[in-house]
């Protein structure tokens, strides 16, 4: 299955695109595990993951918890704090 990933503020910029559909590897079981999948696919990923402490992450429009499950088939949404700092 097809994850649905979505990206916004900041992340989108550093992405260069509103979101993807990308098939993450079977290790890929929770969020920080995803977040660090994805921060490896390319100097973009990376520069906008550079922060991912900070980042919110909302799997089925729900804001979840680093360690929350993540399968194939989740809509994936990374919210960047928007103030400045």
């Amino acid at each position: 299955g097809l994850m649905k990933l979505l990206y916004f503020a900041w992340v989108r910029t550093n992405i260069g695109k509103a979101g993807e559909e990308l098939t993450p590897p079977a290790k890929v079981q929770n969020v920080e595990q995803l977040l660090n999948w994805l921060a490896t696919l390319g100097p973009q990923y990376a520069a906008a993951l550079d922060r991912r402490e900070v980042i919110k992450v909302a799997v089925n429009q729900e804001y979840v918890d680093p360690d929350a499950p993540v399968s194939p088939n989740d809509e994936v949404a990374l919210f960047p704090p928007v103030t400045g700092g």
